[in-house]
């Protein structure tokens, strides 16, 4: 959400930011906001006047009363019933736009941050740095890696036919060394990310009402990326949305941030914008597992605090050997709520190329501003927004596809990251 004073105040920066992520016309976007608060602000100048002069009538028809002067009293009677009547068309008025202002806020996305570099998708994103030697892996050593799909379900461990006949396209079922395995690094995660880094875990509802989708920017704009469970709830694509909803409508003291959270959950994603990408396989799925990260904190602690969170996110990698590199996305391929991302790509051999495996945001004070989300430093008048942050750390079924990928060896045994061994019953392989 946006500050409408924000914009009437430097309309140019709004039509700048919002051209820059590619939206089409902004300049008319900024006028038609622009023009629907004039609007709003007229009726409520006129409301608040025709309020006041009700009041003052209503307070001159008793003193008319008690000087028995009917006449005067009857006349300031049908003043008074005359502003009734206009004051009922103004508050319908201010409601219409009302609602018509705040629709218009919600459905822009954030700004983005000064150093974002300019682009429209992802060929627009800037390589920051490469960490890892792919051929220093067994997969490195192959002539035609495997893909994780031939590797899964020549062990028997993947299956992907069985779930399609029970749940449709983009579910499958693991089996013994993977399920395992995926049970492993979510707890591997979960210690790394609570003992290492200080993250506080939480156990938070997977379904959620649409205020909290709201909050964070999932609704109204990407309602069909959703899946809804009857009238009121709906499955959350990712915990982002429940750890964040956690200081809605609440006033934080400042002292008590950074607030730090980790959450290992079941995420629920319909997909619906991603037609024929990536169909094969556990890349992108209806439902899958995703250990998250949220910060709360303060407008000068955010950029420290995305740092922070991408290293915790990096470290993961690093754990577990796996090569990939930090991308700093660019303009137009940045999420709605995000005013800057990093995105970690790690390698997959059999594609011969780095894939997403996390991204970590930070979305100032727009998630605030939907929830109403504040700080106050003890003893002062006034509070702020936060700032919010989001990351993944990692999900799961991007980091088994890593794993089988680049610890396959010629035999499709799968290597177990000596970092997992102890969550596998000391187990060295798979298979």
């Amino acid at each position: 959400m946006h500050d409408v004073k924000a914009i009437r105040d430097d309309e140019a920066r709004y039509v700048r930011g919002w051209s820059s992520r590619g939206l089409a016309e902004a300049e008319k976007v900024v006028g038609d906001i622009v023009d629907v608060d004039r609007q709003l602000r007229a009726v409520q100048t006129a409301l608040q006047a025709a309020q006041s002069r009700r009041n003052d009538a209503s307070k001159a028809i008793g003193q008319a009363k008690a000087q028995k002067d009917e006449e005067r009293a009857q006349s300031l009677m049908a003043e008074v019933a005359i502003l009734k009547a206009q004051m009922d068309e103004m508050f319908v008025a201010e409601g219409d736009l009302g609602r018509a202002l705040k629709e218009r806020l919600a459905s822009l996305p954030n700004l983005p941050a000064d150093d974002v570099p300019d682009g429209a998708d992802e060929h627009g994103n800037v390589e920051q740095k490469r960490v890892g030697d792919p051929a220093s892996l067994p997969a490195g050593r192959l002539n035609a890696p495997k893909d994780h799909v031939a590797l899964g379900e020549a062990l028997g461990m993947m299956d992907f036919e069985s779930a399609s006949r029970m749940s449709g396209a983009r579910f499958v079922v693991l089996k013994g060394g993977l399920a395992r395995l995926k049970r492993a690094l979510g707890q591997f995660m979960l210690d790394m990310q609570t003992i290492q880094h200080g993250y506080t875990e939480m156990s938070v509802p997977m379904l959620v009402r649409d205020e909290a989708l709201f909050g964070t920017g999932q609704l109204p704009k990407f309602a069909e990326d959703l899946f809804k469970v009857g009238e009121e709830h709906w499955l959350i694509p990712t915990a982002e949305v429940s750890l964040t909803n956690l200081v809605r409508e609440q006033i934080t003291d400042e002292a008590a941030l950074p607030i730090r959270m980790t959450a290992l959950t079941p995420c629920f994603r319909s997909e619906a914008g991603a037609s024929g990408r990536d169909t094969r396989g556990m890349i992108r799925q209806h439902q899958f597992f995703k250990c998250e990260l949220v910060s709360v904190t303060t407008p000068e602690q955010s950029d420290a605090e995305h740092e922070r969170m991408t290293r915790c996110a990096e470290t993961v990698l690093e754990t577990l050997a796996l090569p990939y590199r930090r991308m700093l996305l660019c303009k137009g391929d940045m999420g709605f709520s995000a005013q800057k991302t990093f995105d970690l790509e790690v390698w997959l051999p059999s594609q011969g190329v780095y894939r997403e495996i996390s991204s970590c945001s930070n979305c100032g004070d727009f998630q605030a501003r939907r929830m109403d989300a504040r700080c106050k430093t003890a003893g002062e008048k006034g509070s702020r927004f936060v700032h919010t942050l989001n990351g993944s750390a990692l999900a799961l079924g991007r980091t088994i596809v890593a794993i089988l990928e680049n610890y396959q060896d010629e035999t499709g045994r799968i290597a177990i990251p000596s970092a997992l061994q102890p969550y596998m019953a000391g187990a060295t392989h798979i298979g």
